[in-house]
């Protein structure tokens, strides 16, 4: 099952660009955070231009669904490759702070739209039994393109600064173009649009109220992703904090969460098991280990538990995508993913201010216990939801005695 989707010409066209993709675009952000900071000396400044690029996807990702389920992938996907090559070599000739402002909300909105489709394109690069093992091995591709692309962009940024980085990352979205260019249409699994008077935002709207497990999952996605997915903020306070760890060791705890992340994507990829138990296990495992990581005594103790937490978030956020879009109507694809979408901003816009307030109120041990509590309260919960809207009972596996015990 791993190597699965490999088999299809079209997806190793399309993993290879998107590697290339995926590192490019970690190199341009590690080029912006850097010129801003060199150039504003401000971090909000930073939190600014985070915000740009979510707020677009709130407002406008619904519109995003609709469109993705009405018009072919492959051309909007070459149009969105390049405006966003343009952005990039747009930052290469003015990388002012109003011009990088732009540039943030442009991609926003772009990402509103391209999102859906990308979900709908990648469905249809596979035979829909092997969409699991493709998305798991997408994961191990962003993580490995994050990987190179900071290692690569931190050498380049100090040599040559960071123009160099926005031009390599224009560049690689002419990789994207290229390999779109090259894919066989007729090797294409049929990907069905939505009827004219199927095709809005409200009928997307209807669909998804309508479909209690999709609702459950996404319900889940946004508790764990808000009070669980925000490591960068929980690594720090902690590192910071009660460890007394150094910036050495805030590196060593990201470079073990991003090999937690391959390894994650690796083993869901190997097993192709992405069950709604699969997304439960792993949700309730990374809530329990990071309830335990508050009481790590050292930096070595809780990189020890990230590692474990980075794999399992990688599972679960995999399973919630490739389920959302198993278990829907394919021309309802877009505006469904749309709604994971806008669900993983919000979590993302409300989860890091909610557990850096609770870091500066509770500590950073208490924040962690708190949010770790409070994310497996709720795995527990969306098991029973799931087992009501399945029609099942949930029953807790209890071994029996045997004669010799029984005696």
């Amino acid at each position: 099952m791993l190597f699965a989707p490999l088999r299809e010409r079209n997806y190793r066209l399309w993993a290879a660009a998107d590697l290339v993709s995926t590192g490019g675009t970690w190199m341009q952000v590690l080029g912006l955070n850097w010129l801003i900071l060199s150039t504003t000396g401000s971090a909000a400044t930073m939190g600014i231009v985070v915000m740009l690029q979510s707020l677009p996807v709130l407002v406008l990702g619904g519109w995003g669904g609709a469109l993705a389920d009405r018009l072919p992938a492959r051309p909007v996907l070459i149009a969105s490759q390049a405006l966003r090559a343009a952005l990039a070599l747009a930052l290469l000739a003015h990388p002012r702070p109003q011009l990088i402002f732009a540039v943030a909300l442009a991609s926003g909105v772009i990402a509103a739209f391209e999102g859906p489709v990308l979900g709908r394109f990648g469905a249809a690069l596979v035979p829909r039994e092997a969409l699991g093992s493709a998305l798991a091995l997408g994961s191990v591709l962003s993580s490995a393109g994050r990987i190179g692309g900071m290692a690569l962009g931190g050498v380049l940024v100090g040599l040559t600064g960071p123009g160099v980085l926005f031009g390599i990352n224009g560049l690689s979205y002419l990789v994207v173009i290229g390999a779109l260019a090259a894919v066989r249409t007729a090797d294409l699994r049929a990907m069905p649009l939505a009827a004219p008077g199927d095709g809005g935002v409200r009928a997307g709207v209807r669909y998804v109220l309508s479909q209690p497990v999709v609702l459950i999952v996404l319900a889940l996605s946004f508790v764990l992703g808000a009070l669980g997915r925000n490591y960068q903020v929980t690594m720090a306070a902690m590192v910071a904090g009660p460890l007394h760890g150094s910036p050495g060791s805030y590196g060593l705890l990201s470079t073990v969460f991003a090999v937690g992340a391959v390894a994650g994507g690796l083993l869901l990829a190997g097993t192709g098991r992405s069950t709604l138990r699969m997304l439960l296990a792993s949700g309730f495992m990374i809530s329990v280990l990071q309830f335990c990581s508050a009481l790590a005594p050292n930096v070595l103790g809780f990189a020890a538990l990230i590692l474990p937490i980075a794999a399992g978030a990688v599972v679960f956020d995999t399973v919630v995508s490739t389920r959302v879009q198993l278990d829907t109507r394919e021309d309802m694809r877009g505006r469904v993913l749309a709604t994971l979408g806008i669900v993983s901003s919000l979590s993302g816009i409300v989860g890091a201010p909610a557990i850096g307030w609770l870091a500066d109120t509770l500590g950073a041990r208490g924040a962690l216990l708190l949010a770790g509590a409070a994310t497996t309260a709720a795995a527990l919960g969306g098991a029973y939801a799931l087992a009501r809207a399945k029609g099942r009972t949930l029953r807790l596996p209890v071994p029996r005695r045997t004669a010799e015990q029984a005696a």
